[in-house]
């Protein structure tokens, strides 16, 4: 990776190195974290899902 790499750069590396359906995958897998994250509000697993946000360094608050 270089020091001038844009986001853009990487997405056109993404375009020729990923099939679509590795793509569709992934976009699923986004999709149901971010529901998941948003929706589930039973204590337990809203817990533990706060404890993996701040885990992957998302800041929630």
């Amino acid at each position: 990776m270089s020091t001038n790499e844009t986001v853009g750069d990487r997405l056109d590396v993404v375009r020729t190195e990923l099939t679509a359906t590795q793509i569709a995958a992934g976009l699923a897998f986004g999709t149901a974290i971010v529901f998941a994250l948003m929706f589930v509000q039973e204590p337990l697993v809203h817990e533990s899902m706060h404890n993996f946000r701040h885990a992957a360094g998302i800041t929630c608050h």
